[in-house]
């Protein structure tokens, strides 16, 4: 395997920290090109220093001068802002763009990464949740591979490559369940944001844990898949698998069913896509089936956890009601996590939003820009209107 000059967006998050590792593990295989970060400019400084990255981006234009002063000594070029991501990862140096920015953010980058043609490899679930249909044309008009790196979505992808060709009957995404698998309604209904933290198998950030609590992630994982693999929404299945070990599944037409496995560790899907179509060593745990006694599964509690089926609204809707699904969670999960609202309430405010937001049948990215600006606007004002009302409640 020749070396590959990465990119990395988002490398002071939790998946961008795992891919530096993977990296620190094949010194000889890769180079960083770039690495950027929205707020955390001193763990940014100190990537940059150890991988001796030749260029990277603070996001926040307030920290521009700590970052260019604690790096000009190392020679490292530094900008700032997302437009600078934009043209960055366009550069001919670069082979390989992991897109681990969280939420909407990550959009223009990965469009911009895409037009240049270059191989994604894509760990920002939001992009094809708002875009998927627009970000798919493009990337087959310039020839950019896009190679998944959620643990789901990188084992349908390697389930896929067993079977070329074959007819899909169904593809299973399993999930944890989250933090509150094993709640009543009314102890999730009171759950504080610290308890929704406490993700009993993965390590992630706070919006995307908080994702798994409520299961929005699968919802947003439901989306991805339909536009990576080209699969309608019913014949794509959710089923809790609390350990963890079956990342997912295919199921084909003559009932065989292939599954991928491993133990929760987001280094090895990183690493996948990062040395595709190669498989390295990673320094990891490896599955000891002696000791894993059982694997269990259950169909997910609708009742419990009522975004499941918002999912499959925004497939059936089309046009731009996945975007307006993807806007309205991530302002009530940000509300939420400061402690403004609810639970629950993050689910209603998304279901509200979906119900309540102007329709639009197209979905170019003028429109999915417009869709993402005005839905977070309307779940403003309904967040605002709840916390008033939770603060009545209390007097």
């Amino acid at each position: 395997m020749e070396k590959r000059h990465i990119a990395i967006l988002g490398s002071t998050g939790s998946i961008g920290t795992q891919a530096l590792d993977v990296i620190r593990q094949h010194p000889d295989l890769f180079e960083v090109e770039l690495l950027t970060a929205n707020n955390s400019s001193e763990l940014l400084i100190n990537q940059a220093i150890e991988f001796n990255a030749n260029n990277v981006v603070i996001c926040n234009e307030a920290k521009y001068e700590e970052v260019n002063q604690a790096l000009r000594p190392h020679f490292v070029k530094v900008f700032a802002g997302m437009q600078s991501v934009c043209d960055l990862v366009t550069s001919e140096d670069i082979d390989i763009v992991l897109t681990s920015m969280v939420g909407f953010s990550g959009l223009a980058s990965t469009v911009a990464a895409i037009k240049a043609g270059k191989t994604i490899a894509l760990a920002n679930k939001e992009t094809l949740v708002a875009a998927g249909q627009t970000v798919m044309e493009m990337a087959m008009e310039y020839k950019a591979k896009i190679l998944p790196v959620d643990s789901e979505h990188s084992a349908i992808f390697q389930c896929l490559m067993g079977s070329a060709g074959a007819e899909i009957e169904k593809i299973h995404l399993t999930a944890s369940g989250g933090p509150f698998r094993t709640w009543t309604k009314e102890q999730i209904a009171r759950a504080t944001p610290g308890q929704a933290l406490k993700h009993p198998k993965w390590n992630m950030g706070a919006k995307i844990t908080i994702d798994s609590a409520t299961m929005m992630n699968k919802c947003l994982e439901i989306i991805e898949a339909r536009w990576l693999f080209g699969t309608p929404g019913d014949k794509i299945n959710v089923v809790i698998h609390p350990e963890s070990i079956i990342h997912s599944m295919v199921e084909y037409a003559d009932g065989a069913v292939i599954a991928q496995m491993g133990h929760p560790d987001m280094r090895e899907p990183i690493q996948f896509a990062l040395c595709f179509p190669h498989r390295m060593t990673l320094s990891n745990k490896k599955l000891d089936f002696a000791q894993l006694g059982s694997l269990s599964f259950f169909a997910p509690d609708r009742e419990r956890f009522p975004s499941l089926d918002l999912a499959y609204m925004a497939l059936d809707k089309g046009g731009n009601m996945a975007c307006i699904m993807n806007a309205a969670n991530e302002a009530a999960v940000a509300a939420y996590l400061k402690g403004r609202i609810g639970f629950y309430t993050i689910t209603d405010i998304v279901s509200e939003c979906m119900n309540g937001s102007d329709f639009d049948k197209a979905c170019d990215l003028d429109t999915i820009f417009r869709t993402n600006d005005a839905v977070l606007a309307k779940a403003s004002e309904l967040i605002d209107r709840q916390e008033g009302r939770r603060i009545h409640q209390k007097q």
